[in-house]
């Protein structure tokens, strides 16, 4: 499983800052094709007008585990801002690319770098920066 091409909603800054990631040699992951492909398919919004159910950048977000049922939470962080022991998962990462841009209710599944298969129902975004009036315009 990999993040499908489904309806997800970015604001104009998250796409331009995650696109700018993706072209840079040094940052860009093997899954980058495929990245940019979903990003050309996002509907891009102002910062203003984003939902406060969808997962942006620096959004708090809580997962319940789509096999488990268990329940955890992480900080979606650019990659020089990523802690995996904190919660903060890089958005260039599997798991990371597969939440942005998803509403509350919305399945994310990816393909870990090892090839093991995750995926995880988005149960609510405790913090946006954009619900919060914290984003630059």
């Amino acid at each position: 499983m990999t993040a499908s091409i489904a309806t997800r909603t970015l604001t104009e800054l998250d796409h331009a800052r995650v696109s700018r990631l993706l072209s840079r040699p040094e940052s860009r992951p093997p899954s980058a094709d495929s990245m940019a492909e979903i990003l050309d398919f996002s509907e891009v919004v102002p910062s203003p007008a984003v939902p406060p159910t969808v997962v942006t950048m620096n959004s708090q977000v809580r997962l319940k585990d789509a096999r488990s049922g268990v329940e955890s939470e992480l900080t979606l962080s650019y990659p020089n801002e990523a802690d995996a022991a904190s919660g903060r998962v890089s958005v260039l990462s599997p798991m990371g690319f597969a939440v942005l841009g998803l509403s509350v209710g919305d399945l994310a599944s990816w393909r870990g770098p090892t090839g093991e298969e995750g995926a995880a129902v988005i149960v609510s975004v405790l913090y946006q920066p954009e619900a919060a009036g914290d984003y630059l315009l």
